[in-house]
């Protein structure tokens, strides 16, 4: 997990959380983690911090990671709030460092920022599938898109293009986006398989790299698979294709989209 440093004048989320995860580790008797259940740790039982500077300066591959946050999440949900704040705890150098790259150059954002991104991996650590792969990453992901709501107009990945520029102007409302990639899909300008990809990754809790493996492909061809789609879709909201009557007979730019 990256971190970073961040300069505060008030008391954030974030920071508060730190100070409350210090108290909690501190002498003479730390919150500390059973390592010794999780593969590629070391067999042994270490105080929460420790644990978090290991996971700073070492690297570990997906099952070590799973396992290590599918324990710290039932202890979060089964063993009371001094673990929701050490799993919490843990896991502040990464959401630090997103949370500080979400607010960048929007000061005044920051401490919004850091609330929801904070709020978002506490529900995520409550409410996720624990046996689903990439936990970590689906925690990050909650928190990611939290923080980035505060952010108006921004996006979590590659910024789509803006659906309201070009000579003609979308006609508004179109609805909610899953209606809207349905127009698509039933115009034959992207797959179905492409509007089912956008809506679970954009708009749903799907992580990319979990449905790139489950399909035998590498995330990053999914990824060009998604931008490729979301620019037919675009392109055909700017042209005002989406807002009328769906057309049924363009298949070449589905066929490019797919």
């Amino acid at each position: 997990m990256a971190t970073a440093t961040r300069s505060r004048t008030a008391d954030t989320a974030l920071s508060t959380a730190e100070r409350a995860f210090e108290l909690l580790t501190c002498e003479p008797a730390p919150l500390s983690f059973d390592a010794r259940p999780v593969p590629g740790l070391p067999d042994t039982t270490m105080p929460l911090d420790k644990l978090r500077k290991l996971l700073l300066f070492e690297r570990y591959d997906s099952d070590t990671t799973d396992a290590l946050w599918r324990q710290l999440a039932h202890h979060a949900r089964e063993w009371g709030p001094a673990w929701v704040v050490g799993s919490i705890g843990v896991a502040l150098p990464a959401l630090t460092h997103m949370a500080a790259k979400i607010s960048g150059g929007r000061p005044r954002h920051a401490e919004d920022v850091d609330s929801e991104v904070l709020a978002g991996f506490l529900q995520a650590l409550r409410t996720a599938d624990l046996d689903a792969p990439r936990l970590w990453l689906r925690l990050c992901w909650v928190a990611w898109r939290a923080g980035v709501a505060v952010i108006k107009g921004g996006d979590t990945e590659e910024l789509p293009l803006d659906l309201s520029s070009g000579s003609h102007s979308p006609r508004m409302p179109y609805g909610h986006p899953d209606l809207l990639l349905g127009r698509a899909a039933a115009a034959g300008l992207i797959s179905p398989e492409n509007a089912e990809l956008i809506s679970a990754t954009r708009f749903g809790d799907s992580l990319i790299e979990a449905l790139a493996a489950e399909q035998g492909v590498t995330a990053s061809s999914l990824r060009m698979r998604r931008r490729r789609a979301e620019r037919a879709v675009a392109a055909a909201v700017v042209r005002g294709d989406l807002s009328g009557p769906v057309r049924t007979s363009n298949r070449h730019e589905a066929a490019m989209a797919a």
